[in-house]
């Protein structure tokens, strides 16, 4: 389920809104065929909207030219499609290198952004304001989606700037929140002046609780899109009950993965793998390598949900 509600000075698609995976070769070398399969596999779940690049997409490893392949990439199999929202990170931390590629990008056309705040080296709380503000200037009237991580990038904002930053800026339509625990920073906005409307990161842990403080979406990885697509359509066919067991069978895995951001990206790509969505689960260096033990994790993760999980036909 899938929809489009009207937001601050723009429009956003809800729901859930996979973040790409970027499959490599066992080289380390880029496998756009690879790539290309995920995009189509995810948009034939009938999601609303993608992200690409974030930190499930191993971003920090990819050079300028590799991103602009990939969301070119992105690009062309979404082009026909009118019902699909394809969402370009701007993760760059040079304030001059964020708005000269998010000019680019939307003279190519892209309308909708996401925005990780500069992190590295501390930047003051006015600097990344001042940051965020001019992306927002250089891609309007194109919407764009902030990214709140504190705890992976110890960026801080308080939800009064955020919401300061709105009024100033129209084309700011949402926050996405991995803030934890994310529900009362994603009620706070929503109470806000503008309200903002908030989605969910962190691999959807805080799904429920998210979803009952008027989270509009969520942002996970895409190894298993369908099992975040089937908790939210339970959830807002008015059975709550069952979208909370299920949610609460994923969530031994969950919690155990969202330890650390290499982890859930290797468990990720190794569901990929098992399901045939790429060939190799090969992560750049620096990159957390699975033991024995996480491995069996992922397995019994796939088995567990195996009837929701096929592996995909190639």
């Amino acid at each position: 389920m899938t929809s489009t509600a009207p937001v601050f000075g723009t429009d956003i698609p809800t729901g859930i809104s996979p973040v790409l995976l970027t499959p490599f070769a066992a080289d380390g070398s880029l496998d756009e065929a690879g790539f290309v399969r995920v995009v189509d596999h995810v948009l034939s779940l009938g999601v609303g909207s993608v992200m690409f690049p974030g930190f499930a997409s191993e971003v920090l490893t990819l050079s300028d030219e590799e991103r602009d392949v990939l969301v070119r990439l992105l690009l062309e199999r979404t082009a026909a499609r009118s019902d699909v929202t394809p969402i370009v990170s701007i993760a760059e931390h040079a304030t001059y290198h964020a708005v000269r590629r998010a000019t680019a990008l939307a003279e190519a056309g892209v309308g909708t952004f996401n925005v990780l705040p500069p992190h590295q080296l501390g930047p003051s709380a006015p600097a990344v304001v001042a940051h965020v503000e001019a992306v927002l200037a250089a891609v309007a009237p194109a919407a764009v989606i902030l990214q709140y991580a504190p705890l992976q990038t110890g960026t801080t904002l308080p939800v009064a700037e955020i919401t300061a930053l709105a009024a100033r800026h129209q084309n700011l339509a949402a926050v996405k929140v991995e803030s934890q625990p994310p529900g009362r920073t994603i009620a706070a906005l929503g109470e806000g002046t503008p309200p903002l409307p908030a989605f969910v990161g962190y691999g959807g842990v805080q799904m429920p609780d998210a979803l009952r403080r008027g989270a509009i979406g969520v942002q996970p990885g895409c190894s298993f899109t369908e099992l975040y697509l089937a908790v939210w359509r339970l959830w807002h066919d008015g059975h709550r009950e069952d979208a909370s067991r299920l949610h609460t069978r994923m969530l031994p895995y969950l919690s155990y993965w969202m330890q650390d951001v290499q982890l859930i990206v290797a468990a990720e790509k190794l569901i990929a793998v098992r399901r045939g969505l790429v060939d190799d689960e090969h992560c750049r260096a620096p990159a957390r390598t699975l033991d024995r033990a996480e491995r069996v994790m992922v397995d019994d993760f796939c088995s567990e949900f195996s009837a929701m999980l096929p592996v995909v036909d190639r």
